[in-house]
């Protein structure tokens, strides 16, 4: 069988088993989110966290549980790694440096999960189990909390009452992440992943030295990692480790992870505002975007020119023999597309056009389909958008799923829309200014300048994947790209909380002949080009002076 073959078939068995999943997940979490009874876990959580699960919240309140909450977790995954040295469990590793332990408190809470060390080397087994791994359930949590908010923005009339924080968090945590962890980790256990709280152990020599490896509970860390969209390694080589990812069988069932409840959610959505229909229109964009990607990923990988390309049949430096370079774009593309971050190849090795498309899945917004919660939030905030430029070209006041899109709802989406790239270039303009971020490249000239774009894009939008080259453990980095990814969560989420909070206040506007019919393939192509044009074009002069600059003199 050809490599490309391979691809493809993996390819297609990887949509199969997303649409098995697709209804049954989906109307289960339309279930959760619109129940009124609580489990007696769920009972005691609330009564350790003194709060009331039934009490309604407008978005005022809504938006002060999640930044408290989120807050709580920085400060508190500080201090846990601020004090490894002094924990049980630490393997002998020593305290984080405090902005080493910024960054990585800011990463892992705000979903991030950049990683400026090497996990196997620096952090312990309480710091790395009962901090991280606790964050990427959590985190998780918040960005499906925010998103089923804002749904009920669309489904609710006349209230500004979004539901409960601290309800919407248990129960994404209890009902949908745990549950499916546990028996994702079980899989990965059978395919030889690791699982276990092993000390370091020497497994080799040679001249000079010696290799050494510690265990780990990984299997059920890199199960939360793949399917709360999070991407922390517990080892430097992420994914491409074979503790972490044994084998080709692991590779797919891990970028079904990553893409599973980011797709699933629009069938969440659809049923929660009475139209499943609704929610195939934003599933097809998310579709057609994300096949899209992954074609021009597959083409440009195996489409490499010259000897070294031939001889391989494609280009196959940084990446896993084991997986090949069909599995290595497909996950890529899932990666970068979704605000994962987890590599199973380095992208800094894919072609130039290869990274280019790394770094435009990113900029694009995760999107399609997004991070857990935030791809579906994201994705409504472009239908608002496309509905309003639809209603600019024929005169007619914009509506979407019976809701008024008024001069205050889009400020807030066009508020939501500039954040990022605000964050993203204006940080890169800083770090190619000055002297001392610039000594952290490796690489001079287009390709060094895509280090650090990437850096901020992933940073900015939450993604946590390197381009690799680039020395980011330092004060600079850690602390820039720490500031990033917190207001790269945070702000989005004020302008979709306070939008969700506009849209529950309108009364219902009826349907009539000249409504734009949002639900039809038409729409579907209309949301595809707006995002290609707002969110694309912005970042394309600096798409050329990088990426694009090394994949033409290629």
């Amino acid at each position: 069988m050809s490599p490309e073959l391979a691809g493809v078939l993996q390819l297609l068995a990887l949509i199969a088993a997303l649409a098995l999943a697709h209804r049954p997940l989906g109307d289960h979490m339309a279930r959760v989110y619109s129940s009124d009874r609580h489990l007696r876990v769920e009972k005691w959580i609330y009564r350790a966290i003194g709060a009331n699960p039934s009490a309604e919240m407008r978005w005022p309140a809504y938006l002060r549980g999640v930044l408290a909450f989120s807050g709580v977790g920085v400060l508190f995954l500080y201090l846990l790694q601020r004090s490894q040295g002094m924990l049980p469990g630490s393997l002998g590793f020593a305290s984080i440096d405090p902005d080493q332990a910024f960054n990585t408190a800011a990463s892992f809470v705000a979903n991030t999960n950049w990683q400026s060390y090497s996990g196997e080397q620096a952090m312990g087994h309480v710091v790395q189990t009962g901090g991280l791994a606790v964050q990427n359930f959590v985190s998780a949590a918040v960005g499906m909390a925010v998103a089923v908010a804002l749904v009920r923005g669309f489904a609710r009339t006349r209230t500004g009452e979004l539901g409960n924080f601290w309800a919407d968090l248990v129960r994404g945590v209890v009902r949908i992440l745990v549950p499916i962890a546990v028996l994702g980790a079980l899989v990965l256990v059978a395919c030889g992943a690791i699982q276990n709280f092993a000390g370091i152990h020497e497994v080799g020599q040679f001249v000079g030295g010696s290799q050494q490896w510690n265990g780990g509970a990984v299997a059920s860390q890199e199960v939360i990692k793949e399917l709360g969209t999070n991407g922390g390694g517990y080892f430097n080589a992420n994914s491409a480790h074979p503790f972490e990812n044994p084998n080709p069988f692991s590779n797919l069932f891990e970028v079904f992870l990553i893409l599973l409840i980011p797709f699933t959610l629009t069938r969440t959505f659809g049923k929660m505002v009475g139209s499943v229909r609704q929610g195939y229109a934003i599933l097809g964009t998310m579709a057609v975007i994300w096949i899209a990607f992954t074609a021009l990923m597959l083409w440009t990988e195996f489409a490499g020119r010259g000897p070294a390309f031939e001889a391989a049949g494609g280009a196959m430096e940084g990446k896993e023999t084991r997986f090949g370079i069909g599995a290595s774009a497909i996950f890529s593309v899932a990666t970068t597309l979704t605000s994962t971050g987890a590599v199973n190849s380095f992208h800094s090795s894919n072609t130039g056009f290869g990274g280019g498309l790394n770094l435009l899945g990113m900029q694009l917004g995760e999107i399609a389909p997004g991070g857990v919660g935030s791809g579906l939030y994201g994705m409504l905030i472009m239908a608002i958008v496309a509905v309003f430029i639809a209603g600019l070209m024929v005169g007619r006041t914009p509506e979407y799923l019976g809701k008024k899109i008024g001069t205050r709802e889009i400020k807030f989406a066009a508020c939501y829309i500039l954040i990022t790239p605000a964050l993203v270039l204006g940080f890169t303009a800083a770090a190619m200014a000055l002297d001392t971020p610039a000594d952290s490249m490796t690489n001079s000239g287009a390709h060094g300048f895509s280090e650090i774009l990437y850096a901020y894009t992933s940073g900015a939008n939450n993604n946590g994947s390197a381009f690799a080259g680039l020395n980011a453990d330092t004060q600079w980095f850690n602390s820039t790209i720490g500031i990033a990814m917190l207001l790269g969560r945070f702000l989005p989420m004020v302008f979709v909380l306070a939008l969700a909070g506009s849209l529950a206040e309108q009364r219902p506007i009826p349907a009539t002949a000249g409504t734009l019919r949002t639900e039809k393939p038409l729409f579907t192509g209309l949301v595809v080009g707006t995002v290609l044009i707002v969110t694309g074009l912005t970042y394309f002069p600096a798409l050329a002076l990088g990426p694009l600059a090394e994949g033409l003199a290629a």
